[in-house]
Parts: structure tokens; sequence; C-alpha cells
């Protein structure tokens, strides 16, 4: 288990670095915490770091954004308004999940039984004085 620190948003870019540096060979990462915590803020300091240029915004309607970056493609789901889980195997899901590229999701808790085996659980947790934590349970 790894923990970074975030004490505010001025610290998220190092936050983010840190992030980046524990990827690995780790392609799928699911973003747990509670509205408001900071899931799609962090995400888009990660995609910051590994180089997208595009805006990255959360895809609560369209449920996946595809970026670019300097290490290929990164998929950025949002299954918070998924209803059942023919919604995401109609969008192909596994064809993301287990294309190597790198899959950054948010409310998995939703499709966990659909998660690869391999999935990196991240948790995001708002701290006294308007910090977060970001843990990481690599398996």
């Amino acid at each position: 288990m790894i923990e970074i620190y975030i004490p505010s948003l001025d610290g998220i870019a190092g936050a983010a670095r840190e992030f980046v540096a524990q990827i690995g060979t780790n392609r799928v990462f699911a973003f747990y915490g509670n509205m408001g915590a900071g899931k799609t803020t962090f995400i888009k300091a990660v995609c910051e770091q590994l180089g997208v240029k595009d805006a990255v915004t959360s895809p609560t309607f369209a449920i996946v954004n595809e970026y670019e970056s300097d290490m290929g493609a990164i998929y950025h789901f949002d299954f918070y308004r998924i209803k059942n889980l023919g919604e995401v195997m109609d969008l192909g899901f596994e064809d993301y999940a287990y294309s190597g590229n790198l899959c950054l999701m948010e409310w998995p808790e939703l499709i966990e039984e659909l998660l690869p085996e391999n999935t990196v659980n991240v948790n995001i947790s708002e701290t006294p004085g308007g910090g977060r934590t970001v843990i990481l349970d690599i398996p």
C-alpha cells in the first residue's frame, strides 16, 4: 500500500508525479472516494503529468473519454450514471480494460464484478484542514 498526501490544491501536481512514478506495469486504476473527494481533479493532474494536451474533463455523460499521452492512449471512465452492467458491456468495456492502455475509472464500485483481477484500487479521502490522502492498493 502506498499513501500520497496532498495538503492543498497547490500540491496536486507533486502528488500526481508521485502517482505516475508508481504506475509501473499497472494499467487499470479504480478510483474510489465520496462525491467531491477530488477524483476527477486528481485524474486531471495525473493526465497532465503524462503529457495529455487535451482538456481533461469528467466523462459523466459520455462514460468514457480518450486522451493521447506520452505513454499512449488513456481511457478515463466515469460510471456514476450507469444503470446496469449491460450498458458497460455495450460500450466495449473489456476491450478498453484489456487493451494494455491506461484506464482510470471513477465510481468503479458500480461495475466491480467486471474489473480485471490486477486492478489497482485508489482511495481518495478528505483530511482535516482540506487536504486529501490518496492510497494505492497495488495487487
